[in-house]
C-alpha cells in the first residue's frame, strides 16, 4: 500500500473546498466532522480514515477515490480497479480486517488472471503464497 501523502490531501481538499465556495465550518458540518478536525486535515497534520475521507467527498460532490488515491489509500490504477477498491475501503458494514483481507483476494485473482503486472501490486501478502481463506476472512487450515 502506498505511503499517506498528507499533505497533498490537505492542499487538495482545501482547493476543493474553496472551489465549492465553502467554508470550512460548512464543510466539516457537511461531512459530519469536526471543524477542528477537518482543518487539522487541511493542514497535514492528521491522516483521515477512509470511511472521513468518504463523507468528505461526498459532501464537495467529489469522487472519494480520487481522494483515496490523494491520501496515497490506493495507488493510482485502472478505472475499474479503483472503485472495486474504493468501494471494499468505504463499506461501513464490514470491519478494516476483513477490509483487508478481501482486498489480498482480490489482488491475487487479478494476478492470477495477469491483470497485475508487478509483484505486491496490491495490498495482499507480499510473500506471493496463495492462502485461501474462511468465509470469516481467517486463515484456513490446509494440512
Amino acid at each position: 500500500m502506498a505511503s499517506l501523502n498528507v499533505g497533498n490531501l490537505g492542499e487538495y481538499l482545501r482547493e476543493q473546498r474553496r472551489s465549492a465556495q465553502l467554508s470550512l465550518r460548512q464543510l466539516a458540518e457537511a461531512a459530519g466532522v469536526s471543524n477542528p478536525y477537518l482543518s487539522q486535515i487541511e493542514r497535514g497534520l492528521r491522516k483521515p480514515s477512509a470511511d472521513v475521507l468518504q463523507q468528505v467527498a461526498k459532501a464537495l460532490r467529489i469522487s472519494a477515490e480520487t481522494l483515496y488515491v490523494r491520501a496515497g489509500i490506493l495507488d493510482e490504477r485502472q478505472p475499474d480497479e479503483l472503485e472495486t477498491r474504493a468501494v471494499i475501503l468505504a463499506d461501513p458494514s464490514i470491519n478494516e480486517r476483513q477490509k483487508s483481507v478481501l482486498l489480498q483476494i482480490y489482488a491475487s485473482f487479478r494476478k492470477e488472471n495477469g491483470l497485475d503486472d508487478e509483484p505486491g501490486a496490491g495490498d495482499g501478502d507480499a510473500s506471493g503464497e496463495d492462502a485461501p481463506f474462511n468465509a470469516d476472512g481467517s486463515a484456513a487450515d490446509t494440512a
